[in-house]
């Protein structure tokens, strides 16, 4: 029998506001336990830090630059040949999206659609109570509020997208089919508008909150399009600067109330004795700024606090660690490992490496997953200070006060890797960025050219071109004589 898969997604968790990551706040308690009851990776990132950029390349194991998504407008673009669901469901799988979906997927890919967004839920079929929150959520315009929102936490998203799902899985437990099934339980939190009800709302006031690593003195390091990301802030929301503490605030209750639905969902699956037969996933799409560099949301360029992202595999045949794995992974790498998992092969056009031999404790290539790769930016030139900007078109908007994904902020060619303590960003420009990690964490000191780093720069730009050649689209392989060669496991290292 195939185990049933289950991903569980966040939108917008940054990786290392965890207590298993050594953060101040215990914000996500369970979730630390279920990750050290399977395989977790700290040096895990996200192919691009935009919504559905990045989910497009998690259902089709395709990198932006192949998908042509690039974008949060880019779905009906995604190029591909096959993705999960499609695989899935052509293999005997039931299939579910339960929660935010902004991907290229839609109802008719699946069995069952629950769909819901950052103001609430989308269906005809909800009660009153729901309407009044999700009326309650468009009204806050993806600013952050000051008071707890005034309604039950079991009107939350997460709440009714696992209610969703638990009562999904009922249905087809209780009918005669015995299809294994697939279920994409993705929450929209604790992405903006940084909400919360109560419990959660007082868990973690503003003045014990940890201070962050820098502040918005590091814009004038970082650069335009960190600054332009402030000044349009300012300009939405004039209370900017009074609203970054309580933001944070709420995100980390927002990340209990996830911690709570997931114990939920997880404590669902043992009572129903599913829990031995289903391979649960948990990522977030990318992160947030979480108030670093006087910011909040995401936007500008590469920073680890944007790429690197909560990600663990547990269930059948997967090894326990309370220490992290030390691989550096991708989230493109989701949809080949669930292809082994379940004994399929890789579909042509996947990019990504398949993790199964990482969480089952096999023998595998090191240097294979020796650094991690991640892309930004929809093309054409950066734009600039020197430009005559007008943010009206193109970042303020009345109904959600500003939107930080814009042709100012998301303009050029922007790649990273990350090998080691040490990071590279490169753009097509040739302007380089050069990160000791370990010293520098939030990366306010360039070493790029400094010549006491040379031989470090100089093999991480090799390895850098390595994956911007890699994750060149195959798509399509030659027709007639020609024999395209791959690993089955997509690995481009030698098997040693």
């Amino acid at each position: 029998m195939k185990p049933n898969i289950v991903v569980i997604m966040t939108d917008q968790q940054r990786a290392d506001v965890s207590r298993r990551e050594g953060f101040g706040l215990d914000t996500t308690p369970f979730l630390d336990s279920l990750a050290k009851k399977g395989t977790w990776f700290d040096r895990a990132y996200t192919t691009m830090p935009a919504c559905l950029p990045a989910r497009v390349s998690m259902l089709t194991g395709r990198y932006p630059s192949a998908t042509h998504a690039r974008t949060n407008h880019n779905g009906n673009d995604a190029f591909y040949q096959s993705d999960l669901y499609d695989i899935l469901r052509d293999n005997g799988y039931q299939t579910a999206l339960c929660g935010k979906n902004h991907s290229h997927v839609d109802a008719s890919k699946m069995d069952f659609y629950f769909s819901m967004g950052h103001h609430g839920g989308l269906g005809t079929d909800r009660t009153a109570d729901e309407i009044a929150f999700d009326r309650h959520l468009a009204s806050l315009k993806m600013r952050a509020a000051f008071e707890p929102t005034p309604f039950d936490f079991s009107l939350q998203c997460p709440y009714r997208a696992v209610t969703a799902a638990t009562n999904w899985i009922d249905s087809i437990s209780s009918s005669s089919q015995s299809d294994p099934f697939f279920l994409w339980l993705s929450f929209p939190e604790p992405h903006n508008p940084y909400q919360v009800s109560e419990p959660y709302f007082s868990m973690f006031p503003t003045e014990t909150i940890p201070p962050t690593l820098s502040d918005k003195s590091a814009l004038q390091v970082k650069g335009f399009k960190y600054q332009w990301l402030r000044h349009i802030g300012e300009l939405g929301f004039p209370d900017y600067d009074e609203q970054l503490p309580q933001a944070r605030s709420n995100y980390f209750g927002m990340l209990r109330l996830i911690d709570d639905q997931v114990r939920r969902f997880w404590d669902y699956l043992g009572s129903h004795d599913l829990q031995s037969s289903t391979i649960l996933i948990f990522l977030s799409d990318h992160g947030d700024y979480v108030g670093e560099y006087g910011l909040m949301r995401k936007g500008a360029e590469l920073p680890e606090v944007l790429i690197r992202v909560p990600f663990f595999f547990v269930g059948p045949d997967i090894i326990r660690s309370s220490e992290p794995h030390p691989a550096h992974i991708s989230t493109a790498d989701l949809m080949p490992t669930v292809c082994e998992a379940i004994g399929l092969d890789i579909p042509a056009g996947v990019q990504g490496r398949s993790l199964w031999p990482l969480l089952t404790g096999e023998k595998y290539p090191e240097a294979e997953f020796s650094s991690a790769y991640a892309e930004h930016g929809f093309g054409g030139l950066h734009y600039t200070d020197q430009e005559d900007f007008d943010p009206n078109k193109d970042s303020i908007h009345a109904e959600i006060g500003f939107d930080e994904l814009n042709g100012w902020s998301q303009s050029g060619t922007m790649r990273a890797i990350r090998k080691g303590d040490w990071k590279l960003i490169f753009d097509m420009q040739e302007h380089g960025q050069l990160y000791n990690l370990v010293d520098d964490p939030v990366e306010l000191d360039n070493l790029f050219d400094n010549p006491d780093y040379a031989e470090i720069q100089s093999r991480l730009i090799a390895e850098l071109l390595g994956w911007i050649l890699r994750t060149e689209d195959p798509l399509p392989h030659p027709p007639r004589r020609y024999q395209f060669k791959s690993d089955r496991r997509n690995y481009w290292s030698p098997h040693r």
